[in-house]
């Protein structure tokens, strides 16, 4: 019975992921098309990236894996970003150079296939217990926070 309640809570985690998901894309997504006529596309598209996903840190926290944030946190979930940047980067890249796709839709694209590898490294960082990176114990997760 308890493998059927955590399998429920990781199906869970997953649905919630998937709306942060697009919530967080589609705010990336508004930020870079703000940016993007004030800097060259790379550009617009870092620093969109980045402002998102301080975003994406508190709504994951807070709504898909419901713990609290700490600082350790914090600093540690960009590093969940870095696998997601580089395949978003290089999605991004092949996608406007190679294949001439536009560079206003080439970003939504490349996010896109990045979202699996996110959702399972920030589950590690997250959640305390499910990776080397989240050794925290369940009384630092309730009581400390960004």
């Amino acid at each position: 019975m308890a493998h059927t309640s955590d399998r429920r809570a990781k199906l869970g985690q997953l649905v919630r992921f998937g709306l942060v998901g697009g919530v967080n894309t589609g705010t990336f997504f508004v930020l870079y098309l703000l940016l993007h006529p004030w800097m060259p596309y790379f550009a617009a598209y870092s620093l969109a990236f980045v402002l998102a996903m301080v975003g994406s840190f508190f709504m994951n926290t807070y709504f898909t894996y419901r713990t609290r944030p700490t600082w350790k946190k914090f600093f540690l979930f960009p590093l969940t970003n870095i696998t997601n940047y580089v395949i978003q980067s290089a999605g991004l890249y092949a996608l406007v150079t190679w294949a001439g796709m536009n560079t206003k839709i080439a970003p939504l694209v490349a996010a896109v296939v990045a979202i699996p590898f996110t959702f399972v490294l920030s589950r590690k960082i997250l959640i305390p217990g499910t990776g080397a990176a989240a050794g925290e114990t369940d009384r630092t997760r309730s009581t400390s926070t960004v």
